[in-house]
């Protein structure tokens, strides 16, 4: 009994030191807390946290993180993008397969060799990757995600590397969204130079 009243305080301790620092830990996070190689590699053998990516570790108890909290914490300079913002704005029925994250072009891409969760990246130039972004509560989570302008606009750029089922649900969606802003879409399609697309594909509805 006493050896579990231990565990149990350890356990305790650990679930605390994961919420302090929003659900995720580094290497140095751990260390600090007293928790040095030795005592890692017991935890993630134990079952009791994962190593994510190289130097970041979730916590894996019965009430383990969700996968928003691992992309703010992983990615906080990301966007949510393309399928994965429809499907928070509720464009499309397919759950998407991957995070699609948004980041700036020079950004390195072994930042996205993680096992968990998946993530597509989607590299944009500097100044087309701050159009529209705006924050949303996901799983409880605030994370940065494109507007829904900006959102559509990608669909029109990136319209041969979907699916054609997803982008006409991507275009039904928007049309039939009375939060839509016209005037946003008009400016963002003039920047992001999809113009002609914004006219032949939605001005009959518009």
């Amino acid at each position: 009994m006493q050896f579990e009243k231990v565990d149990d305080i350890m356990e305790e301790k650990l679930k605390k030191i994961f919420l302090s620092h929003g659900g995720v830990l580094r290497t140095r996070d751990l260390r600090q807390s007293g928790y040095y190689n030795q005592k890692i590699q017991k935890l993630i053998e134990d079952g009791e946290i994962e190593q994510i990516r190289r130097g970041y570790y979730q916590y894996m108890g019965e009430n383990a993180y969700s996968e928003a909290i691992i992309i703010a914490a992983l990615f906080p300079d990301g966007v949510v993008c393309m399928e994965s913002a429809l499907d928070f704005y509720g464009y499309t029925d397919r759950t998407p397969s991957a995070w699609h994250i948004a980041v700036d072009s020079k950004t390195s891409r072994r930042r996205f060799n993680i096992s968990y969760p998946i993530v597509k990246p989607h590299f944009i130039t500097a100044e087309r990757f701050v159009i529209g972004i705006t924050e949303a509560e996901i799983e409880g989570t605030k994370l940065q995600i494109y507007d829904r302008e900006r959102t559509i606009c990608d669909c029109l750029l990136y319209r041969n590397k979907m699916e054609a089922e997803v982008f006409a649900g991507a275009v039904r969606g928007y049309l039939s969204d009375e939060k839509r802003n016209e005037s946003r879409l008009g400016k963002y399609a003039n920047e992001l130079r999809v113009q002609k697309k914004v006219r032949e594909i939605l001005g009959i509805w518009l």
